[in-house]
């Protein structure tokens, strides 16, 4: 039986973005280890929201492309996200529309569950989808 083990933030960004070399060598073995299957990774909806935040801020990556190579890392053999099909959506949602991934996810929730969203937020409206209740309007 293969080896679980739960995976941080900065072992998908060394992975992802190839800095610092050293680190990123580490990392890219851990994952060709998932990839042979003699570990299982587990991933977090949180380490992802990190994982997105962190390479789209600090390395100002795009994004299309975060949200691309995740959905593409997180779907490889030996990849085991919690709430896969959410975060996959998630993820998608995300990509395709201008919207920050915690708004991306919490579309994909109420998607998911038919419970409308309440924020203020109008990004919200893009998905067709979702239904958003305006804080401040009568119940």
């Amino acid at each position: 039986m293969a080896t679980r083990l739960w995976v941080d933030t900065n072992v998908l960004v060394r992975f992802l973005t190839g800095d610092p070399p050293e680190m990123a060598a580490g990392a890219k073995g851990l994952i060709e280890a998932a990839g042979a299957g003699e570990v299982v990774l587990e991933v977090l909806p949180v380490i992802v929201a990190e994982t997105v935040y962190t390479l789209e801020s600090f390395y100002e990556l795009d994004r299309h492309e975060v949200a691309s190579k995740l959905i593409q890392l997180l779907q490889s053999q030996g990849f085991e996200p919690h709430e896969r099909e959410r975060v996959l959506d998630a993820l998608a949602r995300h990509r395709d529309h201008n919207v920050h991934f915690a708004d991306a996810y919490l579309a994909a929730v109420g998607a998911e569950s038919g419970l409308a969203v309440a924020s203020f937020d109008r990004d919200l409206d893009r998905f067709s989808d979702v239904r958003r209740f305006q804080v401040g309007d009568e119940m």
